[in-house]
């Protein structure tokens, strides 16, 4: 028999279940509504700062542009100055990156200056003009602007001399102001505006004879030399200037203040003198001279060797690349070279290396390379593993020239001068130091030359470079070469239109 009671509490667990299932589906409804919102979703709306609101994201949105001092595609990867810092900074505020790439220099000013990313790091000069629409953190680089000639062509010796040919600029850039200034007192000076190819694009145009001056920064004139040896400068036209990243104006300082929080942190503990090192510590090494012999040895003799030099590479996980480099540096490609210490071939292998190698004919370019390629390799295995990369190889590449003795008490005395050890950059400046007694005597292997593998080390890294641009596809004359078929292909259309007659009626 069922009692009151019973009733009740059955009639109460009813309405309990009933309560729990609408507060439950009420739950459920909101999270759907706010799940399917979640790609409009905007932190800003919930008051937080404009710091908090990349770290709620996770992703920085970054602006840059494609270069060799800036962002390019390296052999392993994305690589460049600019690319690195942001690398880092990411890092420090423990998101990831998205880079865009702006396809002219004017596009990236203007997204920026719109607020369509987060920071512009792109190789920007600070500008009175340019502050009137962005804001810059602290400077990390200084540059001045340069007139840039092609040799072989007469050097213009100043403004005025401008006048007589082709002068184009990028648009956007900071060049045009600097011009404006110069024609003030020089009003016959005259430019064009070129509003598609950016600064490497018409450096190309200048070393191909095809525009006869055009004006850079000087580390982006020291870099590109290299690659195009007949470019040369003129004159600067400017006093030095700071590069900085660039930020939109807004009353939110908060992502802002912690770049430049990041850039004081970098410039502290030398972090940002080794990322300069790396990019520009050879950039300016090979003479003209040097760099045209070099070229003409890559057309006659490497391709003797280089099915070996890739073999070897292959086989030890080395870029063949940069073991034809060593071997250049080494012998210039000759099989048969000989020095007065008794080193021979084509990479100069001691007796004793060799006997220890197995090598029995060290003027045997096969062996040679073989040997080569597999004592650089043990060189690179006795470097702390805890040296990354790319101080490693030029450790390796020291100890290839000077031994592992001499290279480690070069960084004995970089720790007792109170700098890193692990990096090339602080190394290379106390190698020298093995040459006098102060500081040999209290080293473990005393005297060495150690200017010699500062100078060994810097000339490979050249010819590695070379060899990488000369090797691999080059976005700049890929660019160039697509925008001039592209103005062809106009200019055919527009010929046609005008060659082109009506039917009579």
């Amino acid at each position: 028999m069922t009692t009151y009671t019973q009733t009740s509490n059955q009639i109460r667990n009813k309405v309990n279940k009933l309560s729990k299932f609408k507060f439950t589906f009420f739950i459920s409804l909101i999270s759907s509504f706010l799940l399917s919102s979640c790609d409009n979703y905007n932190p800003a709306h919930f008051g937080f700062s404009k710091l908090e609101q990349v770290q709620s994201k996770g992703s920085l949105t970054v602006l840059t542009r494609l270069g060799p001092t800036t962002y390019f595609l390296g052999k392993d990867g994305p690589a460049g100055l600019e690319y690195e810092l942001v690398q880092l900074f990411a890092k420090h505020l423990k998101v990831k990156v998205k880079f865009i790439t702006a396809p002219t220099f004017s596009d990236l000013l203007y997204q920026i200056s719109a607020g369509k990313a987060d920071i512009a790091a792109a190789g920007l000069t600070i500008t009175d003009q340019r502050k009137k629409n962005m804001r810059f953190t602290p400077s990390y680089q200084s540059i001045t602007e340069q007139v840039v000639y092609r040799s072989g062509n007469k050097k213009p010796k100043n403004i005025s001399d401008l006048s007589t040919g082709i002068l184009e600029i990028v648009k956007g850039s900071s060049y045009a102001g600097s011009l404006e200034k110069l024609q003030l007192k020089t009003p016959s000076l005259r430019w064009n505006v070129n509003t598609q190819l950016n600064t490497d694009g018409l450096l190309y145009l200048v070393n191909k004879g095809l525009i006869d001056y055009t004006i850079a920064d000087s580390h982006q004139v020291s870099t590109i030399r290299r690659f195009y040896p007949k470019l040369n400068v003129a004159f600067d036209i400017t006093t030095p200037r700071e590069l900085a990243w660039a930020f939109p104006l807004s009353s939110d300082n908060s992502l802002y203040q912690e770049a430049s929080i990041f850039f004081k942190k970098i410039i502290q503990d030398k972090t940002l003198d080794h990322l300069l090192e790396k990019y520009y510590g050879n950039s300016d090494n090979l003479s003209y001279v040097g760099n045209c012999k070099f070229r003409l040895h890559i057309a006659n003799r490497l391709p003797l060797y280089e099915a070996l030099f890739r073999k070897e590479g292959k086989k030890h996980s080395i870029d063949w690349r940069l073991l034809a480099a060593i071997g250049y540096q080494e012998s210039h490609w000759n099989p048969d070279a000989t020095s007065p210490t008794g080193v021979k071939g084509l990479m100069m292998l001691t007796q004793g290396t060799a006997k220890q190698l197995g090598i029995s004919d060290r003027t045997d370019a096969a062996q040679s390379i073989s040997g080569g390629a597999l004592y650089f390799k043990q060189r690179l295995k006795i470097i702390p593993e805890r040296i990354k990369n790319p101080d490693k190889t030029w450790f390796a590449l020291a100890s290839y020239n000077v031994g592992f003795g001499h290279l480690e008490d070069a960084r004995i005395l970089t720790q007792k001068l109170h700098k890193n050890p692990d990096k090339w950059v602080d190394v290379k400046a106390a190698l020298p130091l093995l040459t006098k007694k102060k500081w040999y005597s209290q080293t473990k292997h005393g005297y060495a030359r150690g200017n010699e593998p500062v100078h060994y080390v810097k000339n490979i890294r050249s010819y590695y470079d070379l060899l990488i641009w000369l090797t691999e596809e080059n976005q700049i004359e890929k660019e160039v070469m697509s925008l001039q078929k592209e103005q062809e292909q106009k200019q055919s259309r527009n010929n046609k239109a005008l060659d082109f007659e009506p039917p009579s009626l």
